[in-house]
């Protein structure tokens, strides 16, 4: 059972078996039915959270009352939560209290997903025998899942890595070349690892799927919604034009400021995050940011330190 906003996908959804509005062209199982009463698709065994980042604390809100404390949550959208910079497992513990968390992310084009070509994921979730059982359920013979028991690593990585994607993006919309991107990614995973770590994650997690795995896929293509924002930026068009394009979310544009805020309280220098911030929420000039990140000073390689 799958739930939807808006009416007429989930019309089509049963009617068609096809999600035309966001999944255009991919034929669904017919046994998958779609609903617009939360309550409804929350009378599962386990409910999966694939909302836009900013609207998670609304939707669990409504899962109070139509979900059991038994019946566990997988977190599976990327975000920090702007008005509090909340990781979204922390939005949910505090939405729904009691209720089991895991986190799913990763390197997953929906797409690809759906039209079943090989993916693999980072399941953590803190109890070992739900993180296997979630594992056994939503796996595949193309949906490769691994475990891991580091819930903040894994939203650490998949959240951030949508503001470096937007960088990523500028760098190409302003044809700055592929040495300039390799190096925007690397120092990028650099600011990643170091905020992970002062939320208390860990560096190995960062290195895996939900971090350098899902790095490497959102800042290489054109499919990703943050990389192709960036470009258009880069390319000189207003982010609001950019923005009134598009149906679906680029989970960056709203993570940009809120991890630059998280950044600041933890004492983290994010060079690259908070110049995304700048350029997508200040109004900074894009020539004048790039500049002042290639006139920082010279310092000795370490990820985990400034």
């Amino acid at each position: 059972m799958i739930w939807a906003f808006e009416e007429e996908v989930a019309d089509s959804i049963n009617s068609d078996n096809e999600n035309p509005l966001y999944l255009p062209g991919v034929r669904l199982d017919p046994e998958i039915r779609a609903t617009t009463d939360l309550a409804a698709a929350a009378d599962s065994d386990a409910v999966l959270l694939a909302v836009p980042a900013q609207r998670l604390r609304g939707i669990c809100n409504g899962l109070k009352d139509a979900a059991g404390k038994e019946t566990p949550v997988v977190i599976c959208c990327k975000g920090i939560e702007q008005e509090t910079g909340a990781l979204m497992s922390e939005v949910a513990a505090q939405a729904l209290p009691g209720v089991s968390i895991a986190v799913m992310s990763g390197p997953t084009f929906a797409d690809e997903v759906a039209r079943g070509l090989p993916t693999a994921v980072t399941l953590a979730c803190g109890d070992e025998n739900l993180g296997k059982s979630l594992s056994c359920a939503l796996g595949g013979p193309t949906f490769r899942i691994y475990r891991s028991d580091d819930l903040i690593g894994a939203q650490v990585g998949g959240a951030v890595k949508n503001v470096l994607a937007i960088a990523c993006g500028i760098v190409e919309g302003r044809k700055m070349g592929d040495n300039a991107r390799a190096a925007l990614i690397t120092r990028g995973l650099a600011e990643i690892v170091r905020l992970g770590l002062a939320k208390g994650g860990r560096a190995e997690t960062l290195m895996g799927l939900s971090g350098l795995g899902d790095v490497t896929l959102t800042c290489n293509a054109m499919q990703s919604r943050n990389f192709s924002l960036g470009v258009a930026l880069g390319e000189g068009r207003p982010l609001d034009e950019i923005l009134g394009e598009r149906k679906s979310v680029a989970e960056g544009v709203f993570t940009a400021a809120s991890a630059a805020r998280l950044a600041k309280t933890l004492n983290v220098e994010m060079p690259i995050t908070v110049s995304v911030d700048a350029i997508i929420n200040h109004f900074a000039d894009i020539d004048a940011t790039i500049s002042g990140i290639l006139s920082r000073p010279l310092k000795v390689e370490n990820p985990a330190q400034t």
